[in-house]
């Protein structure tokens, strides 16, 4: 493999790995905003539980009759954010609304995106009447 082919991969990996890292830390915000409470790492014991819990996903654990939602942090806080239904569903709908933003964004990118011409194969409008 070339230098500069070597150079290309490191700097899509790079950029990946920050992509990644900026998802985490909008996921961290938006639990916090949802009503998720933190439980740090302050022991072997929690360190241990953490490594037990999937990392940067979601757990449904039940506590006498209440559902607990946990969320394993090990890469931002090393903590574990927790709440209850409706903690969990204040964050879905937060991630709902996220996503349509992303789209949107890409959306809008794309049409500015001034060699993107689309409707010029289609002659001079408004022809959808």
């Amino acid at each position: 493999m070339s230098k500069s082919a070597l150079v290309g991969v490191a700097l899509a990996a790079a950029f990946s790995l920050a992509a990644c890292v900026t998802a985490t830390e909008n996921t961290v915000n938006m639990l916090a905003a949802a009503g998720f409470k933190v439980k740090t790492v302050d022991s072997q014991d929690k360190v241990n539980a953490l490594k037990a819990l999937p990392p940067h996903k979601f757990v449904m654990k039940t506590q006498g009759s209440q559902v607990i939602y946990l969320y394993a942090d090990p890469t931002i806080c090393q903590c574990i954010y927790y709440g209850d239904q409706n903690a969990y569903q204040a964050y879905q709908q937060m991630a709902f609304q996220q996503r349509i933003a992303d789209k949107n964004l890409i959306a809008a990118t794309m049409m500015q995106d001034t060699g993107w011409n689309y409707w010029g194969a289609w002659g001079p409008g408004p022809w959808w009447y």
